[in-house]
């Protein structure tokens, strides 16, 4: 009797159907059935909206883009002006806090201005490559890739230079100008970067001049004033001039034929290729053979006094070194077009190299007419 109750067996389990669903419950039979009006909105089938996927839009908060996963993509929208004012006013100082412990000692975590340091010159070198300014991408050939109107200003510049010389301007009536330009033009710059309605509507008007890095960066329209009124101001009007010329055409050229064909040729550096340096070099020289051998005679009466140049058509051997090689003066020394040779062929390699070099991650604005005022005095120092 207790192995029968051990062994007995279990009771058949209680199954509940499910409900059935609004379509079983129409066509059960032909009848339909009262149905309340809860009931009825619940088996209303709403469809989702419609999502906009119109990416050629001008206002970047109404693209349909895939949010990046990127932890920075955070910081500049909001550095850009492209995030709403509550956003705004978020966790810029709780990243600065998490910094640090209690203590006051660090976290051996990586700041985020130590971690994106260098974030620009390890992304590509197209201009706007995570689409924070609307133009570029309505005009993705004309701004975008080969940046027309950036190089149309940055070549006009020299055309400028070489109307005001042959117009008899001199530096000490330029370099005033130059630096009365810097500084509102700076100001700018530091207020936008302030208030992010400032950067909204600075990138709305001249986004098509801008690059990525310069939307929560620097302008280089400030590097390239600055640069030029250094070499105007404390160089010689000559060397001067063509550092402004070489910035202006061989930095275009080298852009140019870099982006045209540098995959085909070695790197440089990272970012300058061997093609990008060739164009330089040769820009460079053609430049220089034209100011020296042909333009700045024609108006040498403008070039006396305080502006005369540092080059006067004669390259010659310091006095040491005729003095080792027992050479007199006539011999240790070329002229005409040997010497306009000479020193166009340095003016393109000061160009090319100063267009490569990369002094303190500084922008090429500013480094290239410094660089090519110091390479060319320098060589007009020991040989004119």
């Amino acid at each position: 009797m207790a192995s029968s109750k051990q062994y007995s067996v279990p009771h058949t389990p209680r199954v509940i159907s499910p409900s059935p669903t609004p379509s079983e419950l129409s066509g059960k039979e032909g009848y339909f059935g009262p149905v309340t009006r809860s009931a009825s909105r619940k088996q209303k089938v709403t469809s989702p909206p419609p999502i906009d996927e119109d990416s050629s839009g001008s206002d970047p908060d109404k693209r349909a883009r895939a949010r990046s996963r990127s932890p920075l993509e955070g910081r500049r929208r909001q550095m850009s002006g492209l995030t709403s004012k509550r956003q705004m006013n978020g966790n810029l100082r709780a990243k600065k806090a998490d910094l640090a412990l209690p203590n006051g000692t660090v976290n051996g975590h990586l700041s985020p201005a130590a971690a994106n340091k260098n974030y620009w010159r390890e992304l590509s070198r197209s201009p706007s490559p995570l689409g924070l300014i609307p133009i570029h991408q309505k005009w993705r050939s004309f701004i975008h890739r080969h940046e027309v109107p950036r190089k149309v200003l940055h070549v006009s510049i020299g055309f400028l230079t070489i109307f005001l010389y042959c117009t008899g301007r001199q530096p000490d009536q330029i370099h005033p100008v130059l630096l009365a330009m810097l500084i509102p033009i700076a100001a700018t710059d530091f207020i936008r970067h302030r208030y992010w309605q400032v950067n909204r509507l600075y990138i709305r008007f001249l986004g098509a001049l801008m690059r990525e890095s310069e939307v929560d960066g620097w302008n280089g329209v400030i590097s390239y004033l600055l640069g030029a009124w250094i070499v105007l101001r404390f160089f010689p009007k000559d060397i001067g001039v063509m550092s402004v010329l070489l910035l202006s055409w061989c930095d275009t050229a080298a852009s140019t034929f870099g982006r045209l064909w540098g995959h085909r040729t070695w790197r440089v550096r990272k970012g300058k290729s061997l093609a990008g340096s060739i164009a330089a070099c040769v820009t460079g020289v053609i430049t220089a053979a034209l100011w020296w051998g042909w333009l700045a005679p024609m108006y040498a009466d403008y070039n006396t006094g305080v502006n005369a140049f540092a080059y006067r058509s004669v390259l010659a051997l310091p006095a040491q070194a005729r003095k080792t090689l027992e050479l007199s003066s006539g011999k240790g020394s070329i002229t005409g077009y040997l010497a306009l040779g000479a020193m166009s062929f340095w003016a393109g390699i000061v160009a090319s190299a100063s267009e490569a070099i990369d002094l303190f991650g500084w922008d090429d604005n500013l480094t290239i007419p410094v660089l090519c005022g110091v390479g060319l005095l320098g060589f007009t120092k020991v040989f004119a």
